[in-house]
């Protein structure tokens, strides 16, 4: 029963992570039918700043200021700069550019720092069974969650967003500034990244440290459905969850495994998702 606790509570803890940067994942899915392979290495150069003024101050939490400017920053600087010239054109189009940032920003990475892993320390304490880091991640993803919903539902901007998310052409004849809520969308995704990869980086940060957290992650927006933020977090709690036990139990090398199974299965029950709705096909 304590070791069932103790899994437990390192799924929650992991799974927030990935809840995160799945939710990152579906914002900008939801806003262009992109899905973003350039996540990881946007918030792994948010993380590399955030080590090099950690550096620099002595203070942790410049450091994660500054991570989360710099995901704004690089967020909107990606769609203006490399989304939006191949937006219309065929979809494979985007996924190849998000694809060649993943690697020239990873690249990037390790020739400015190294591929040498350096130490970054966790925002609080991380010693105990649920330690105050564990507490951080997520009292965070549930505060970003909370702040989402309340800028989709109850705020102008929201509206705007949603807009020209779901129905860009009459959102356009309203008045609205399609192009702006879709740079919006993307920047706020990248903070959120960034935030998933502040949490996700310690004890030690090196070019392909969020790779499997991405892995995890993607998984977790299948599961809960690529139309859906409240699915995201869900599936990237489950995920969590479920890769804790199979790393508990059957041992830690089956836990990549044990992703893709549960992708499959939901695919072959729910191919949108768990979470989805139910869409009328035109025939």
């Amino acid at each position: 029963m304590d070791q069932f606790l103790n899994l437990t509570l390192n799924g929650l803890s992991s799974g927030a992570v990935y809840a995160a940067l799945a939710l990152s994942l579906v914002i900008i899915y939801q806003a262009t039918r992109v899905v973003n392979f350039a996540q990881p290495a946007l918030a792994l150069i948010s993380v590399y700043i955030a080590y090099a003024v950690s550096q620099a101050t002595g203070s942790y939490w410049l450091g994660f200021g500054a991570a989360l400017l710099t995901g704004l920053v690089l967020g909107a600087a990606t769609e203006r700069l490399l989304i939006r010239p191949v937006h219309g054109r065929s979809p494979l189009s985007a996924i190849i550019v998000t694809l060649g940032l993943l690697l020239v920003l990873q690249g990037l990475a390790g020739m400015v720092w190294s591929n040498e892993p350096h130490s970054f320390s966790y925002p609080l304490g991380f010693r105990g069974r649920f330690s105050a880091s564990d507490w951080f991640a997520l009292a965070s993803v549930g505060a970003v969650a909370l702040l989402l919903f309340g800028l989709y539902r109850l705020t102008p901007l929201g509206l705007r967003m949603r807009a020209a998310a779901f129905r860009p052409e009459a959102a356009r004849l309203s008045g609205v500034r399609v192009g702006l809520m879709l740079t919006t969308g993307w920047a706020i995704a990248s903070v959120i990244g960034a935030l998933a990869g502040m949490l996700a980086a310690p004890p030690f940060i090196f070019p392909n440290v969020l790779d499997a957290v991405f892995i995890y992650a993607i998984a977790a927006a299948v599961v809960g459905g690529l139309e859906n933020p409240f699915g995201a977090l869900v599936g990237g709690v489950l995920i969590g969850l479920c890769l804790s036990y199979v790393s508990g139990y059957a041992g830690p090398e089956l836990t990549t495994l044990a992703a893709l199974a549960i992708l499959v299965l939901v695919l072959s029950v729910r191919p949108d998702g768990l979470f989805s709705r139910p869409t009328a096909r035109k025939v």
